[in-house]
């Protein structure tokens, strides 16, 4: 997603017109494409292509506007508004990396207040603003040079991805039918992305600082206009939503892991049907002595069962020359404290991949993966050579269990060790990204991440949802329940 550029925001409040339009009831929502790409590029690029998963261009850039056309028919359908909704379009050259790259970005490239049929002084995505005021807020405004001044959504997508440099040989799968394989899904990205250009975003906050943006629309102050996202986050150590926080305490709840929930009704209704059951690690021995402790599966090595004896839990030592706790092959010592067992191994140094993998040849039957910050994390990576499963904890529940351990150390029966035996198993009372009261949880890591935290869901909800900070391989082009709950949070926002 984008961070909202003050410079081009819709600043000025509207004079009340009737509601002549906006009380009619909404039809389905039109969206039209704007395409910016010069000609030979991006969209109109002319290289051939050969028809993939239902997708018949025969061009690459066809191909590319299919999909895009794709997906936002699937919007189309989830959505009413009496407006039409406007997206200018088109491919650049993004960051990124021979490791890593930004796949693409969008955001509400105009916002308002004080419309007809919004809430008073509250700053909305110009889609949401249209189909409540039931009119074009941006209809007749001068355009701002660029050409797409008054479009409700502006997005971009990576041009270079697959290229040497950036990801090579990943770029994105033009298919309809999801079958990506180790490709990109192009359709899953791009519905992600309209999602936060109508409003899945916290959109008029700046996050490291908790400032709003002003009235004016010139700049981030401490007395801004609140968005309409702001009253259904619910930051469950304050007590209260962002509503009526200070730019202080929202700094802070930016930075409360798992603690920042979503309390809107249409999404709180949907977790309970779209998310899993808290998968958790649940010690057995000595019974009851350690709290479970959830978990996040990898995303390499085996798929991880739902219940069943994991193993005896076992911590290795750390080494002076070593990038990070399991980065190189164990030594005898740490080999030895791990064969049979479940090794306890902390996040940093090296891939994650590469800490299982040495466990593994090490003799361990598998790895819990503790992060070295607050919060929660999925183990990303590849290795089609790891063979045992792997999950990642947090940085508290490692410490709980690796008190455990060293505990169980001092307890013996004729010179036998104790031991702390971990199993798989779930907590049906909770939900797997969701608080205690069933509230869908926001992403909020620590650090901040700028652009992601806030606007997404936490990485701990299971099934991955599309409103993830990732795009992952298992995700469909729904956004309702029982598989997503992108439209429902959008429908408490006014959709």
């Amino acid at each position: 997603m984008r961070t909202p550029t003050i410079s081009r925001t819709a600043a000025r409040p509207l004079v009340a017109v009737a509601c002549a339009l906006a009380c009619l009831a909404a039809d389905a929502a039109t969206i039209k494409i704007q395409n910016r790409d010069p000609a030979g590029f991006g969209f109109n690029d002319p290289t051939p292509a050969a028809p993939v998963g239902g997708n018949m261009g025969t061009t690459l850039g066809q191909q590319r506007m299919n999909v895009y056309r794709h997906v936002a028919d699937i919007w189309q359908r989830k959505l009413q508004s009496n407006v039409e909704i406007v997206v200018s379009a088109a491919w650049e050259p993004l960051n990124c990396t021979a490791t890593s790259a930004v796949l693409g970005s969008a955001s509400a490239w105009n916002i308002w207040y004080d419309f007809p049929n919004g809430k008073p002084g509250t700053w909305y995505p110009q889609a949401l603003a249209n189909k409540l005021a039931g009119t074009n807020l941006s209809a007749g405004q001068p355009d701002d040079g660029t050409g797409y001044g008054n479009v409700d959504i502006k997005t971009q997508f990576n041009a270079n991805l697959g290229q040497p440099g950036c990801l090579a040989g990943t770029g994105f799968y033009l298919g309809l039918d999801g079958n990506a394989g180790d490709q990109i899904n192009f359709a899953s990205t791009l519905l992600h992305e309209l999602g936060h250009g109508l409003g899945f975003s916290v959109l008029s906050v700046n996050t490291s600082t908790g400032q709003r943006i002003n009235a004016e629309g010139t700049a981030y102050s401490d007395t801004g206009l609140p968005s309409i996202w702001e009253g259904f986050m619910y930051d469950n150590t304050a007590r209260k939503s962002w509503l009526v926080m200070t730019p202080l305490e929202r700094r802070a709840s930016a930075l409360n892991t798992q603690q920042l929930a979503w309390k809107g009704r249409n999404a709180v209704a949907g977790a309970r049907s779209t998310l899993a059951p808290l998968p958790v690690v649940k010690s057995t021995s000595p019974a009851g002595a350690v709290p479970d402790v959830a978990y996040t599966p990898s995303t390499f090595g085996p798929a991880v069962p739902r219940s069943g004896k994991l193993g005896v839990l076992a911590m290795i030592a750390t080494r002076a020359f070593e990038l990070g706790l399991g980065c190189s092959p164990f030594n005898a010592a740490n080999a030895a404290a791990v064969k049979g067992k479940v090794a306890i191994i902390s996040r940093g140094g090296c891939a994650f991949a590469d800490k299982v993998k040495n466990a593994q040849n090490a003799g361990a039957v598998a790895v819990l993966l503790a992060n070295n910050a607050a919060g929660t994390f999925v183990p990303g990576g590849t290795d089609p050579t790891v063979t045992i499963p792997s999950f990642g904890i947090s940085q508290a529940d490692g410490e709980i269990l690796k008190a455990a351990v060293a505990r169980a150390k001092l307890r013996h029966t004729r010179g036998v060790a104790g031991a702390v035996i971990a199993s798989l198993g779930i907590d049906p009372k909770r939900r797997a990204g969701a608080d205690l009261a069933g509230r869908p949880l926001l992403y909020t890591p620590n650090p901040l991440v700028p652009g992601s935290s806030v606007s997404h869901w936490d990485v701990s909800a299971s099934p991955n949802l599309l409103m993830e900070p990732s795009i992952n391989g298992d995700l469909t082009l729904s956004v309702v329940p029982p598989k997503d709950l992108t439209l429902p949070l959008l429908k408490d926002l006014g959709w």
